[in-house]
């Protein structure tokens, strides 16, 4: 998926930082005619790649994908950014920001199988929009499992974004605000998803 946007998406965990990533060993699209360049992109492929790119990053369905969308057009504000973070507020991607997954969708599989709390209730749905102030913990009976040590071990070379604060000897961190555009650092224009689905 990443050497078909041709942007590292970060989407196996700690692989990504090693020499083990597909995209190091080849940045060029999969496929028989994958290393053809000089193909030029209309302005429609450009917004689906753009659209494509912020999906897969969140590991969501075209359906799914969709439905935010239309929540974020419905409330006030920018729509483009209000779409970012209804993402960034997902369960799942607080469990994978706050260091308890390598990645996504490690996340979405811990929370599928309840092994979180949101204010001390067991949620297992990983679409779940967590608000300022939420704490989200890891379960009493969950705490063994080596995967969550071990991705708590690798955090320190992601880091924690500002808005979140992580109570590592707790296994628990606390929504300190919701994060603005400034905060998301992968490489996304959001105005092209706008603009596609304004077609």
């Amino acid at each position: 998926m990443c050497r078909r946007e041709n942007v590292k998406l970060f989407l196996k965990g700690d692989r990504c930082y090693s020499d083990k990533c597909a995209f190091d060993r080849r940045s060029y699209p999969p496929g028989q005619h994958g290393e053809r360049r000089g193909r030029k992109m209309s302005d429609y492929g450009i917004q689906l790649r753009e659209k494509q790119k912020i999906k897969r990053i969140y590991g969501l369905t075209e359906k799914q994908f969709h439905l935010f969308f239309e929540r974020a057009e419905r409330r006030k504000g920018i729509t483009g950014t209000n779409l970012l973070l209804a993402l960034e507020s997902r369960l799942d991607n607080i469990v994978y920001r706050l260091g308890f997954a390598n990645s996504r969708t490690q996340a979405r599989q811990l929370v599928q199988h309840s092994h979180f709390l949101v204010n001390g209730k067991k949620v297992n749905i990983p679409s779940f929009q967590v608000k300022v102030g939420d704490i989200v913990e890891v379960r009493e009976r969950s705490k063994k499992i080596q995967n969550l040590q071990d991705s708590l071990d690798a955090v320190v070379r992601r880091g924690v974004p500002a808005w979140l604060d992580l109570e590592k000897d707790n296994l628990k961190g606390i929504v300190k605000g919701m994060p603005v555009r400034e905060d998301l650092t992968m490489p996304m224009q959001e105005q092209l998803v706008v603009e596609l689905y304004s077609k």
